[in-house]
């Protein structure tokens, strides 16, 4: 029997992997992208942030303390912002840069995994705000016949 490499398994997994398959890790990691606060971070950071009704919002990816990320992501508590933080450099989707300055400057930017994923959730996210009114008057239809 040859014996497999652990990157050969890796190969042989990413074959295998299948969102649709109880145990797949792709579906960890689909419930982690499927995130509010993670889509908003990655639109902040991708300088998609709040932006006048038509106008263009894709700016140039920058870096950002966290106090402005917390700012930017109105209604996130502390705690959440810390996890999604921390989760999404886990999967390294962004980058923690710690400068030694009095006092500690902590900044987020995105790597170009977490770039690659900022433009596929920034299509989600300009077609939510386009298409808000729409969504609003189907509940409101649905809700009045469900009623």
């Amino acid at each position: 029997m040859p014996t497999t490499t652990a990157a050969q398994k890796r190969a042989q997994a990413k074959w295998e992997y299948d969102a649709f398959m109880a145990n797949c890790p792709s579906r960890r990691l689909l419930d982690r992208i499927s995130d509010k606060w993670v889509a908003l971070v990655l639109a902040a950071l991708g300088s998609d942030g709040p932006h006048q009704p038509g106008a263009d919002c894709s700016g140039q990816p920058r870096s950002m303390r966290y106090s402005e990320l917390s700012r930017r992501l109105a209604g996130v508590s502390q705690k959440m912002l810390t996890q999604t933080l921390r989760a999404l450099e886990r999967d390294g989707l962004l980058t923690r840069t710690v400068t030694p300055t009095v006092p500690v400057t902590v900044t987020y930017e995105l790597t170009d995994l977490g770039l690659s994923l900022h433009h596929v959730v920034r299509g989600i996210k300009v077609w939510a705000e386009a298409h808000m009114d729409e969504v609003l008057a189907n509940r409101e239809d649905y809700d009045r016949r469900t009623a």
